[in-house]
């Protein structure tokens, strides 16, 4: 017999000039770092908060709990920021009316900063963000007409009731039925108007009257672009996620036909190389670890694999327990299926012991005709049909702990370049007496060695 390459052993063997490749590291994510990753050990803020300043991002945490969702926490951090910066802003109109005597005017400004403290401080301690919510809805509605009242009408307040159309305008993000505010806004403005002829203008300087008017439309235009920033950075933030996470589950063409309106997604190739890859004997390996040795282990490995689908253009389609599952040549086509799937599932059998030492693979291949498409509503999946699926399968399954067994079809496409041993006709469950071939390596002085095929997909 003769000897090919192990697993177990420091130096693969090779039949030919396939240089050893470097171990492939495992994929690092960058999702905390999206996400604003936290060093006080708290959950990370999402999209664009994270960047906030130390103080800032903790003030806008006061009424966020950890069981929150990435959307309630957006809605929380973000409203709490609007009510401290209207807090803040009204220093200036409380001031300003104290000095020119207008106690009442000034007491209305006055009368929202204790409110607005008192409730932050409730909703820091576990309070209703809801009933928050309307609370301060309700204030931004009827404060600034109340102030134009006391003011003596539109020009005379500096068109105080502007700030009014930050409740009708944060309904549509931070309330159910927005369309209720923007009818009391209305309602609000129409009042007021009526009742302007009736008003006397409070003795305010024509100077500071216009003042006034540039700060009132200044700060209300601020805030306005704040909430309308939150909203688009909401937007693209769960766009963003949504488009991560459907790559997660459909190929990226797939995913675009899918975005694009296509009602059912089915194709069929007619020459595609399946592989299937499986851990011998993991039950008795996972029975001496603990559940997160397991989950780690696993990680590590598929992993690795994954980056080997990404550099040899496969497409990964699955994973069952131990097992994982991959093709070439589908949804992209590439100009040599069968040898790219050889050259992966070699490293890959070399990779498993650099993952931990007592990891063996059993490999099976198989190429041919398969139907390809996405199934389901609610969770979508990418998968594959046909004999050639369902006989690399049992390529696997009937294979040899260390090797990579193939079909006749697989081992008349590869012959020229890779070395086989015949391991005869064998009894195939489903399928009868087959032909199976395992895999040596590939052969030397052949011309299209790893490199070559590396460019033969990425093009010329």
């Amino acid at each position: 017999m003769s000897r090919g390459w192990h697993p177990t052993r420091q130096r693969p063997c090779r039949i030919g000039g396939l240089r050893r490749l470097s171990a492939i590291e495992p994929r690092r994510t960058q999702t905390s770092d999206a996400l604003g990753a936290r060093d006080d050990g708290q959950a990370p803020r999402p999209g664009w908060l994270g960047r906030l300043p130390g103080w800032v991002g903790r003030l806008a945490d006061v009424g966020i709990h950890e069981e929150d969702s990435e959307q309630e926490r957006l809605k929380k951090a973000a409203l709490t920021l609007v009510v401290v910066l209207i807090a803040v802003l009204s220093v200036v109109w409380v001031g300003t009316y104290a000095l020119l005597g207008l106690y009442v005017s000034m007491g209305i400004p006055f009368a929202y900063q204790i409110v607005a403290i008192v409730s932050l401080t409730l909703l820091s301690r576990g309070g209703d963000f809801d009933r928050f919510v309307r609370l301060h809805f309700v204030l931004w509605l009827t404060l600034p007409p109340l102030l134009q009242v006391s003011l003596g009408g539109f020009v005379a307040s500096s068109g105080v009731i502007l700030w009014a159309l930050v409740a009708a305008l944060g309904a549509l993000i931070f309330t159910r039925h927005p369309i209720r505010w923007f009818v009391a806004y209305t309602l609000v403005v129409i009042l007021s108007g009526i009742a302007e002829p009736l008003l006397d203008p409070a003795p305010i300087p024509a100077v500071l009257n216009l003042v006034f008017f540039v700060v009132n439309i200044g700060t209300v235009s601020g805030v306005v672009y704040f909430v309308l920033r939150y909203f688009m950075g909401g937007l693209a933030t769960e766009r963003d996620r949504s488009e991560r996470l459907l790559l997660n589950v459909l190929p990226a063409s797939t995913a675009r036909r899918l975005k694009a309106g296509e009602g059912r997604i089915a194709d069929r190739v007619e020459e595609v190389a399946v592989l299937f890859a499986d851990v011998v004997d993991f039950t008795p390996i996972s029975e001496s670890l603990s559940p997160e040795e397991i989950v780690e282990m696993l990680d590590d490995l598929f992993s690795a694999f994954d980056a080997l689908a990404d550099r040899w253009g496969l497409e990964k389609i699955k994973t069952i327990g131990d097992a994982y599952m991959a093709v070439s040549g589908v949804p992209v086509p590439v100009p040599d299926p069968a040898g790219a799937a050889a050259r992966m599932a070699i490293e890959m059998v070399e990779q498993a012991p650099r993952v931990r030492e007592s990891l063996v693979l059993r490999v099976g291949m198989d190429v041919g005709p398969v139907t390809a498409g996405v199934i389901g509503k609610r969770k979508f999946a990418y998968d594959l049909w046909g004999d050639t699926v369902n006989t690399a399968s049992r390529m696997q399954s009937h294979g040899v702990p260390g090797r990579i067994q193939v079909t006749q079809r697989a081992f008349e496409l590869l012959r020229d370049r890779f070395a086989f041993e015949p391991r005869g006709p064998i009894e195939v469950k489903g399928k009868g007496v087959l032909q199976a071939y395992l895999m040596l390596g590939p052969k030397v002085g052949d011309g299209h060695g790893t490199e070559a095929v590396l460019q033969s997909q990425r093009g010329p």
